[in-house]
């Protein structure tokens, strides 16, 4: 679950969630709806422009997750993606589980998923 004290970021045209800015100080870190950091810490207005500009366009990306146990992280896709859950699909056809395995991750995500 999203931690509270996270300020929700709202595309203005649409009221869409877009994702969070988490408090750093006096700055912001702009992170995706599961929490996944987009860019480093910054003040309050340029950390909201990452958010705008890149939208929700990350959840198109295709990502890296390391598994426990495994040497080299897989590829997978997100297929759902909220404050309250994560869901990827493996598209790795080295993996020895099958194509398109579901697995649920935490919210926020715990840095496990990498963007490529």
């Amino acid at each position: 679950m999203i931690p509270t004290h996270w300020t929700p970021y709202y595309r203005e045209n649409d009221g869409e969630l877009l994702g969070y800015l988490v408090p750093e100080g006096e700055a912001f870190v702009p992170v995706t709806v599961f929490g996944y950091g987009l860019d480093t810490a910054s003040d309050e207005y340029d950390a909201s422009q990452v958010l705008e500009n890149t939208g929700l366009s990350y959840l198109a990306d295709t990502w890296v997750l390391s598994i426990e146990d495994r040497d080299d992280p897989i590829s997978v896709q997100i297929v759902e993606a909220s404050p309250r859950a994560l869901r990827v699909k493996s598209v790795d056809y080295g993996w020895e589980q099958d194509y398109g395995t579901l697995i649920d991750l935490p919210v926020p995500e715990s840095g496990n998923l990498q963007r490529r």
